[in-house]
């Protein structure tokens, strides 16, 4: 296609709202445009990246036996309240009214109208197992916006549901999509971990997430090199060096005038921070809860939510009512109040809060001077354990491109979604659920490969995987070499993207590493003398000359070996 008939409108300067440098480069490079927080337009070569990611997700869909379908954005709130969702899901739900006051909302996920469809549709266990796949926009009002297209209101989304008579049915289609996805990401060039995640309002058995590290990503995975452990940091559990500690036989108050934060306890006392017991107050549907960690842990809050529901940090004034102590003195000792403490702080000896102000308690052993529920609460911070090898972990920030849950009868239960077996008697059908984000994939492409002039491609997913620059059109003879190549090219079936601007040279090489297509084959006066064109790898910066009339044979060789490495 020849640039001056496409919309490619390229920037020089970074936009200022931009920090991811995907954000940055999918702009820059004219891919898309932000139409209002979080809503983006794709301009034609955002389209042609979302195409062939879309493509490559077809064919592995296709090849587990997937069967593709469309299903509305638009649902009536009675789907969702049938499974409760409707109240448990909050303000990221998008809700209306139609003109007849009837709720509705826009789709987040297809699990309630994917149900609705297999109660009409399902009715033996001949007609099991079903792969039922769409991609299609979905719709989640995002509190804060940001990043691009990673963190969106309108999403792209391919989401299928696996239908099955029995779990073992459904542990062979959750296996069927956790190989599809990997070929898919594999295809598209990603690096990703397969990690351990958490359900949330999915529901369900089980779950996995497909991870994309990079420094732009908003969750963390915490990885064992050693024995292949892989878990979302909020399901992830590690081992805690214990610290040595002290002879400390009994209760002594101590005066530390001036000292709340765990830093200061510890520098003004000249000991570890280990030794100290972090007491936090929570507010959940239940009154006031104490947790209790130790000095260099911090609380998981997703962990947390998980054992107890639903809560949120005491005000301080609500601390100082309840407990008489700010901030920076608060003990478990003394406190009628229920307590939940992390397990690392089951044994010990410590430094805690003394409920008044300016002063600590040394001496507090959990156990003897508290009781306490105990649990996993603390956040996996890089260099703890592994609980499988007792290897060093480590805490690495990635985009999640992929998930896959097991919902198992979450959803048909309550839809009353019932297959008849052999024997005529009703079960409910379990099921799965699996998404990919596939401008995740696109954004997450550039973040792993790019450099300070501009994206680098994979070949898989590039708009096109040849970029012809003629340098001058005005040159009779440049132009007429560069018109003849992309002819050839287009008859050989070649996808090519043709920079026929009558622009200066340096902004043409410019917008070429910019848009980061595989390979540019370039058009110059002085290789054209000698009858030759330079092909540059955009990936290696590799330069060669190539006589003109091998140009299109040499580039498809190039191509062949790229796409089979």
């Amino acid at each position: 296609m020849r640039w001056s008939n496409l919309l490619i409108p390229t920037l020089k300067e970074d936009p200022a709202e931009a920090e991811a440098a995907s954000h940055r480069l999918m702009i820059r490079s004219g891919m898309v445009r932000q139409l209002a927080a979080g809503i983006y337009c794709y301009l034609p070569l955002g389209q042609r990246v979302l195409d062939r990611i879309n493509t490559i997700i077809r064919e592995e869909m296709n090849r587990i036996g997937g069967q593709e379908i469309t299903l509305p954005a638009l649902h009536p709130a009675e789907l969702w309240q049938q499974t409760g969702r409707w109240d448990e899901i909050g303000e990221e739900m998008f809700r209306l009214k139609d003109r007849g006051k009837r709720d509705m909302c826009l789709g987040m996920t297809h699990e309630e109208v994917i149900t609705w469809l297999a109660v009409k549709e399902i009715r033996s266990y001949r007609e099991m197992p079903q792969i039922w796949y769409q991609i299609q926009v979905k719709f989640r009002d995002e509190a804060r916006p940001k990043s691009g297209v990673l963190r969106t209101r309108e999403f792209h989304m391919k989401d299928s549901y696996s239908l099955d008579a029995d779990e073992e049915g459904l542990g062979r289609s959750y296996e069927f999509h956790k190989e599809a996805y990997a070929r898919i990401f594999g295809r598209c060039g990603l690096k990703f971990y397969l990690v351990e995640s958490d359900p949330g309002m999915m529901g369900g058995a089980g779950s996995h997430e497909f991870m994309a590290p990079s420094p732009a990503g908003e969750d963390e995975v915490v990885l064992c090199t050693s024995c292949g452990y892989a878990a979302n940091i909020e399901l992830a559990s590690s081992k805690s060096p214990a610290p040595t500690f002290p002879p400390w036989s009994s209760l002594e108050e101590l005066a530390t005038p001036g000292t709340r934060s765990i830093e200061e306890v510890s520098n003004f006392l000249q000991i570890d921070p280990r030794l100290i017991l972090k007491t936090l107050m929570v507010m959940t549907g239940e009154g006031p809860l104490l947790c209790l960690l130790r000095g260099d842990q911090l609380l998981d809050e997703k962990k947390l939510q998980r054992l107890v529901g639903p809560f949120r940090p005491a005000h301080r004034d609500e601390m100082k009512e309840i407990a008489g102590v700010e901030v920076g003195f608060l003990s478990p000792l003394g406190l009628e109040l229920p307590r939940l403490a992390d397990e690392t702080v089951a044994e010990g000896v410590y430094v805690a809060g003394a409920n008044r102000e300016g002063y600590h308690v040394r001496g507090v052993v959990p156990g003897k001077h508290f009781s306490a529920r105990y649990a996993d609460i603390h956040h996996v911070q890089s260099g703890e354990t592994c609980l499988q090898c007792g290897a060093s972990l480590a805490v690495e920030p990635v985009i999640e491109v992929g998930n896959i849950f097991k919902l198992g009868t979450r959803y048909s239960t309550p839809f009353g979604a019932v297959y008849l077996d052999e024997k005529g008697q009703e079960h409910p059908i379990v099921m799965g659920s699996y998404g990919i984000g596939p401008a995740r994939i696109a954004a997450a492409a550039i973040e792993q490969s790019h450099d300070q002039d501009g994206i680098i491609w994979p070949m898989s997913i590039s708009p096109f995987p040849v970029h012809l620059l003629a340098v001058n059109v005005k040159d009779e003879t440049m132009r007429t070499v560069g018109d003849e190549l992309y002819r050839q090219f287009v008859a050989a079936g070649v996808e090519v993207l043709y920079d026929d601007r009558d622009e200066r040279a340096g902004v043409k090489f410019k917008d070429a590493d910019l848009l980061g297509i595989p390979y540019r084959v370039t058009v110059g006066s002085r290789a054209i003398r000698e009858g030759q064109v330079e092909i540059r790898n955009r990936r290696t910066r590799e330069d060669a000359l190539v006589p003109i009339a091998e140009t299109v044979p040499h580039v498809q060789a190039l191509l062949t070996e790229t796409e089979g490495s």
